[in-house]
C-alpha cells in the first residue's frame, strides 16, 4: 500500500462520517435506520477500489469501536457494534471489497459512458446491497430474536432507497472516472 492508497482511504473515511451528519430515518417495524453511510459503500468501492475502499471502512469501524460517534445520529462505541446494527457495519466492509471488486473487473478506461455506468451500477447493487444485506439480516436476526423471515420483509422497505443510492453511486464514480480516475486498472 502507497502513501496515496492510505490518503484515499483516509479520504474516504472522513466522506462516509460526513454522510452520518444526515439524519438517518427510523423505521418502527425494524432496528435498523435508513442512513446515507450506506451509500459510502458504494461510492468507496466504485471510486478508489476494493482494498482501499475496505481500508476505509475498517478504520470508520475503528473510531466507531474506540467510542467514537461517526455514526450516523452521533452513535459509536463497542454497544453499536455487537446491537443489531453491528452485521450490517461489519458487512460495509465486505460489501465495499465487493463493490470494488466487481466494479474493478467490469468498468474500465475506453468503453463506453453507458457499460461504465452500468459496471459500477452492478457493482453497487451486489456488494452495496447483496452482501451488506447478507452480513445483517442475519445478525439482526440472532441479536434481536426476530425470526429471519420478519427481518427479510422488514428489509423490503429499504430496497427502493439502497437502489436510489446505488444511481447516486453510479452517477459519482462515471463523474470521478472522466475526471480523475482512482479506480485501479483491472490486473
Amino acid at each position: 500500500m502507497t502513501t496515496k492508497d492510505l490518503v484515499l482511504a483516509a479520504l474516504f473515511t472522513a466522506i462516509i462520517i460526513v454522510l452520518g451528519f444526515i439524519p438517518p430515518v427510523t423505521l418502527a417495524f425494524i432496528p435498523v435506520p435508513i442512513t446515507a453511510q450506506s451509500m459510502g459503500v458504494m461510492l468507496a468501492g466504485c471510486i478508489i477500489g476494493a482494498k482501499r475502499g475496505a481500508l476505509a471502512y475498517v478504520l470508520l469501524v475503528v473510531l466507531v469501536a474506540v467510542g467514537l460517534p461517526v455514526l450516523s445520529g452521533g452513535r459509536g462505541g463497542l454497544n453499536v457494534l455487537v446491537g443489531p446494527t453491528g452485521g450490517y457495519i461489519f458487512g460495509w466492509i465486505i460489501g465495499t471489497f465487493v463493490t470494488g471488486l466487481i466494479a474493478e473487473r467490469l468498468v474500465h478506461d475506453g468503453q463506453s459512458a453507458i457499460k461504465q455506468m452500468s459496471g459500477f451500477f452492478i457493482a453497487s447493487i451486489v456488494g452495496g446491497i447483496g452482501v451488506v444485506y447478507l452480513c445483517g439480516m442475519p445478525w439482526l436476526s440472532l441479536v434481536a430474536g426476530t425470526p429471519f423471515d420478519k427481518v427479510l420483509i422488514g428489509s423490503l422497505a429499504f430496497i427502493p432507497g439502497d437502489f436510489v443510492k446505488a444511481a447516486i453511486a453510479m452517477l459519482a464514480a462515471r463523474a470521478v472516472m472522466v475526471g480523475y480516475p482512482l479506480l485501479p486498472a483491472k490486473v
